[in-house]
């Protein structure tokens, strides 16, 4: 019966060995785990820095297209009154051209008349 006490006590012994290295192993991988989780919370900050320059440049980026569109914007009414003027100057310019020809007409008639006048005195 020593005997079995005495292979328990060593089985024992041996297991607590086992479980001192094990836990030997588990604590340097937790201090390897440490300096990973360090390096990722550097990761982490700078990528935080990453994403707040990112929405920075993002907002610039949309000032600028607001402040094109809205440019486009005033172009595109400055076009459509240029069209309207185009217009109204075309109308001005057909109706000096119909004066223009009544004055002609009128000219003819009056060179007719002064012709006549000329063969009459």
């Amino acid at each position: 019966m020593d005997k079995e006490i005495l292979d328990i006590l060593k089985e024992m012994q041996s297991d607590m060995k086992s479980m001192q290295s094990d836990m030997k192993s588990m604590k340097s991988d937790m201090k390897s785990m440490q300096g990973d989780m360090k390096s990722m919370q550097g990761y982490i900050k700078l990528t935080q820095s990453d994403i707040k320059s990112i929405k920075i440049t993002q907002e610039e980026h949309t000032q600028i297209l607001r402040a094109l569109e809205h440019k486009t914007d005033v172009i595109s009414a400055e076009q459509e009154n240029l069209k309207h003027e185009v217009l109204e100057i075309k109308g001005e310019v057909k109706s000096m051209r119909k004066d223009l020809s009544s004055v002609e007409i009128i000219t003819a008639n009056n060179r007719s008349d002064i012709a006549k006048l000329k063969a009459i005195g």
